[in-house]
Formats: structure tokens, sequence, C-alpha cells
């Protein structure tokens, strides 16, 4: 029984690593957040926060404020799954910071179960409304080993 709770912190762990890097991609310059999505020990999707496709890679304004039309690293893996013939219920998300409540809402429709979040949004709102939605949360501070 501990066995498979060491393997799976494991494969967290792994995970998260890779999400980290995928959040290198980012053209944000406040913030790189980046986010897979996995189900049965495949990576079905990814993202990072960024613009939309065909926009200029341009996150945030002169004043350095982020432009409201920037997608979340969770909006963006999760919106990738819609594009594909690939379903998300059931599966895990991890996530370099946790999710806010706009990216909460996507989670819980997208049939998600379960989010790794490595590190703590100074709102938690979004992590409020994934338990209400029963859904498993993992706190996973990618600096402790």
């Amino acid at each position: 029984m501990k066995t498979t709770d060491n393997k799976q912190e494991i494969l967290d762990r792994r995970y998260m690593r890779m999400a980290e890097i995928w959040a290198e991609n980012s053209y944000c310059n406040r913030r790189k957040v980046g986010a897979l999505i996995v189900k049965d020990k495949m990576i079905i999707s990814d993202g990072y926060n960024g613009t939309p496709a065909g926009f200029e890679n341009i996150c945030e304004d002169d004043n350095g404020i982020t432009k409201p039309y920037v997608l979340h690293a969770e909006a963006n893996a999760i919106t990738k799954i819609a594009r594909s013939s690939n379903s998300s219920e059931g599966a895990t998300l991890y996530v370099t910071a946790s999710p806010c409540i706009e990216c909460a809402k996507l989670i819980i429709q997208s049939g998600i179960k379960r989010v790794v979040y490595a590190e703590k949004y100074r709102l938690e709102d979004g992590l409020e409304l994934l338990k209400r939605a029963n859904i498993e949360l993992v706190y996973l501070n990618s600096k402790e080993q």
C-alpha cells in the first residue's frame, strides 16, 4: 500500500518537473506557468500561459500589466483537448501554480478528477471551488525533494 503511494508521488514529481520545463515556453514576463494533462500515464495535452493563437507574443502592456486576453496554462491545455480526439474525463492536471477560479470552472467541466499544483497563488477561491467539486488536490512544492 505504501509503495503505491510512493510510486504515485514519484510520478507526480516527474510530471511536475515537465510542467515546469513547459512553462519556459511562455512569453509572459510577470509569471511563467506550465500545465500538463495526464491520463493513463500518457500526456494528452499541454499548455502554458500566453496570448491566443495568431496574436503577438506579448503578454503585458507598457505598464507591465497582463493583457486581459492572455490565456492561463490550464485553459490552454483544456482547450487543446477540445480540438483533439482525446477526452480529459478522469485525468490529472499538473500545473505549476494553483488554479484561479476561472480555470477551476474549466477543470470541473472538463472532467479532470485530480489537480497537482506547485506554487500557491495568492487567491485560493479556485482551490476552494475544486474542493467543493470533490476534485482531489495535491500540493507538491517542487523545491522540496
